[in-house]
């Protein structure tokens, strides 16, 4: 047999049918070489989706929205809330409408429904609490669950942010004296819709949520305010107004006559007999 010189190396198959190099008695396999590269793509992070919630989006918007971006099935995000422990505060009675925060999320292969809805409410009960936010709920002897129900209100009724203020000045103005809200954005949430047209068959549907008929603020908000709306609650505008109606586009007109509110009211009417469907 020839003897072989030591400082050669040769190559052969192993058990695993890697190649290795036989060199001074050590082995070294392509695998070690490999490994940092797979080690690497491993650890490499996930770029995240991004879903965003609007301002004045419901909660069925949300769950629908949920669902979608993260590919299950129809109905699984509403169906896990009472399971879901949001950190809700006791007046909700586990109901999450208004706390959706309207944000944009980040969305990975590990987002679940639940830790979805949770960093909405945590966002909600963040942007919520500071001082400013609590001291006017207070101002306007509201708690907080009360003005975000107001926020959400003004949120779905407001024409734009200008409008805001004078929305949640209506809505004060009438809790004092003891009037009903007679919001059609309420009527709407009722039945699920949205809507400029409110019938008078619909301001008398039996709903908790009917203003027309019930007095103070419905049981829960009716939509997801945003930061602007919370503001224009626990801040309002200065006025005397108890009514108002957006005659048309850019055009919200506010008044404490009720003969004027019904002559913009008129106007509106006959704005909508001639408007084109884009409007």
């Amino acid at each position: 047999m020839q003897n072989m010189d030591p400082r050669r190396s040769s190559m052969r198959l192993t058990r695993r049918g890697r190649i290795a190099l036989i060199a001074t008695g050590a082995l070294v396999t392509a695998t070690a070489v490999a490994a940092p590269l797979l080690l690497w793509w491993e650890a490499k992070p996930e770029k995240p989706r991004a879903l965003t919630i609007p301002e004045g989006w419901r909660a069925g918007q949300v769950y629908d929205a949920v669902d979608k971006a993260l590919a299950v099935p129809a109905g699984t995000t509403k169906n896990i809330l009472p399971k879901a422990g949001l950190k809700l505060p006791r007046d909700a009675a586990g109901n999450p409408e208004g706390y959706l925060f309207p944000a944009t999320y980040p969305v990975t292969k590990k987002t679940t429904p639940t830790s979805l809805l949770a960093y909405m409410v945590d966002t909600a009960n963040k942007r919520f609490a500071p001082a400013p936010v609590a001291a006017g709920a207070t101002r306007t002897t509201q708690n907080l669950y009360q003005t975000v129900t107001i926020a959400s209100i003004i949120q779905a009724e407001a024409g734009s942010k200008d409008d805001m203020g004078k929305v949640a000045r209506v809505i004060y103005n009438r809790l004092d004296r003891g009037m009903p809200l007679q919001m059609d954005s309420t009527i709407n949430y009722a039945l699920n819709r949205s809507t400029l047209l409110t019938s008078d068959d619909d301001t008398k549907i039996n709903s908790p949520y009917n203003s027309y008929t019930r007095m103070g603020l419905p049981p829960t908000p009716i939509a997801n305010p945003g930061d602007d709306a919370m503001r224009a609650a626990t801040a309002p505008a200065s006025g005397d107004w108890l009514y108002f109606v957006t005659v048309k586009p850019g055009d919200t007109r506010f008044t404490a006559s009720y003969e004027e509110q019904q002559k913009n009211v008129t106007e509106f009417n006959e704005n909508m007999k001639t408007a084109t469907p884009s409007e």
